[in-house]
């Protein structure tokens, strides 16, 4: 999925963007307004992940 549909798509998924990485908080999914790199690299901050490991994450809640 390219950035601008998730950018479309973000108010759909951000509940499950929250409930599948429950340390991200509201604030940071206001920050984050569909923007994959962000995501990615929210991901490897919160969670330690590699960015493979939080690409590989973020296809698997897109493509659900």
């Amino acid at each position: 999925m390219n950035g601008d549909i998730l950018k479309g798509k973000w108010k759909e998924i951000k509940g499950d963007v929250k409930v599948t990485w429950g340390k991200l908080t509201g604030d940071d999914l206001t920050r984050l307004e569909g923007n994959k790199d962000k995501l990615f690299g929210s991901l490897q901050q919160k969670y330690g992940y590699a960015k493979d490991i939080a690409g590989q994450g973020y296809k698997n809640l897109v493509h659900h």
